[in-house]
């Protein structure tokens, strides 16, 4: 998807940058179609790139070409052979569009999707007709590639994740999950010193005392993690939570500890199907309890938006 909000938040910065996308691949390829990177000319600390087209060889040489490009502009079709020449063993190809950008040329969204030329030819029919499906049903078209246009679905808005504790597991979890594209991470704890000194890049750290306070300022379609130190603070969250509406949200724990939870959340006047809305345990207990395994587990669904728990278990 063609992140414009990047793109334009790059070319603030950078002045001039090139963004290499993968527009199409036949047989194996490292990414996907759609998958892009940004390149630049840093004058302060030299070249500088954000993304990646799959790495290796076929990266390095596609951000050298487009470094090469960024002082004339203009756009470059290719087609990469993954093959002996890159020192690679695929056996696929990928077409490389690599288009320079400036202030003044940004590209705009119509209907959620960016569409232009790159070789100068007209608008085909083809085109036409998936602009008239983008505006007339909503219907979001892959990255495709025709008759000298590429087409690309704008990236689709930010799922919002307020990810509740910053001890052991809180970090590895933040760590697997805020490089990731689509996440918005909102990260709370009660102390500024729980948080490590650097805090990734996209994420919003909210050190407040009366933690659960916050729940009142989440988006209602925002999911939640809960795994801060104290069985106190993560009942309130839940209270407050399910009081407040939310689309996902999961718990640290063991299935006693939800048992306990369950009670005491009934007590304080939920029903039984909205107290099942939020799920604990959390995480794949066949990949262990070492904070980075339960991280893993948990982002793999995040990812593949199920509900947050993969396996349950009787203790963590």
């Amino acid at each position: 998807m063609f992140d414009l909000a990047e793109l334009a938040a790059a070319v603030a910065v950078q002045g001039a940058v090139a963004r290499v996308v993968i527009a199409a691949h036949d047989g194996s390829s490292p990414r996907e179609a759609g998958a892009a990177m940004l390149v630049w000319a840093d004058v302060t600390r030299g070249a500088g790139q954000s993304g990646t087209i799959g790495g290796g060889a076929l990266e390095w040489e596609a951000a050298a070409e487009a470094r090469a490009m960024l002082a004339d502009g203009g756009h470059r079709v290719r087609r990469v052979a993954l093959g002996p020449a890159l020192g690679q063993c695929c056996g696929g190809a990928v077409t490389l569009v690599t288009e320079v950008y400036d202030a003044g040329s940004l590209p705009v969204a119509e209907a959620g999707v960016v569409a232009r030329s790159v070789d100068g030819r007209p608008m085909p029919l083809a085109v036409k007709r998936l602009l008239d499906r983008a505006r007339g049903q909503g219907v979001s078209p892959a990255p495709l590639l025709v008759q000298g246009w590429f087409v690309e679905p704008v990236t689709a808005p930010a799922r919002d994740l307020w990810i509740w504790g910053a001890g052991h597991v809180g970090r590895a979890l933040v760590s697997v999950l805020a490089p990731l594209p689509g996440l918005r991470i909102t990260w709370v704890d009660v102390a500024a010193d729980r948080f490590p000194d650097a805090i990734p890049e996209g994420v919003t750290a909210l050190p407040v005392a009366d933690a659960a306070r916050l729940v009142a300022h989440a988006p209602k379609d925002a999911e939640h993690l809960v795994l801060t130190y104290s069985h106190a603070l993560d009942l309130e969250l839940c209270h407050r939570l399910l009081s407040h509406g939310f689309a996902r949200a999961g718990v640290i724990g063991s299935a006693t500890k939800w048992a306990r939870f369950r009670s005491r959340l009934a007590a304080l006047g939920h029903g039984p199907a909205d107290i099942a809305r939020i799920d604990c345990p959390i995480g794949d207990p066949a990949l262990g309890k070492h904070p980075q395994a339960i991280a893993i587990g948990v982002a793999q669904a995040v990812l593949s938006h199920k509900a947050i728990p993969l396996l349950k278990e009787k203790a963590l």
